[in-house]
């Protein structure tokens, strides 16, 4: 199996943890050459070239950012407002994978609930 699909599935796996009222509500869209997980049609987290993509809201980015296994989303060439990638040392175990995905949840509800 590939690593991009065994992050894939240790994601979905972890997603299934969540409430049935949260859970539900996210859905996987093929985006900049991976996959990303969508709360309400906000992006959260995802697979890219086996790293994983975060969003994360601009007030916490910053600390974060100081961690060696997290560096700016620079896949235009520039860094992306609200977007990291973790390398694959800082999802080594579930509990971290969940840390990052709970990052990312925590962005989509901030950006919904601006709306």
């Amino acid at each position: 199996m590939s690593f991009q699909k065994e992050l894939e599935n240790r994601i979905d796996t972890s997603l299934s943890i969540f409430p049935e009222n949260i859970a539900s509500n996210f859905s996987k869209k093929r985006m900049f050459g991976g996959i990303a997980y969508l709360f309400h049609g906000k992006m959260t987290v995802g697979i890219i070239k086996g790293s994983l993509m975060v969003r994360i809201i601009s007030e916490k980015i910053d600390a974060f950012l100081q961690l060696d296994h997290v560096k700016p989303m620079d896949f235009t060439k520039k860094p992306m407002k609200e977007f990291v990638y973790v390398l694959p040392e800082g999802f080594k175990t579930e509990e971290e994978l969940q840390n990052w995905i709970e990052l990312g949840l925590e962005h989509a509800q901030s950006k919904l609930k601006s709306l």
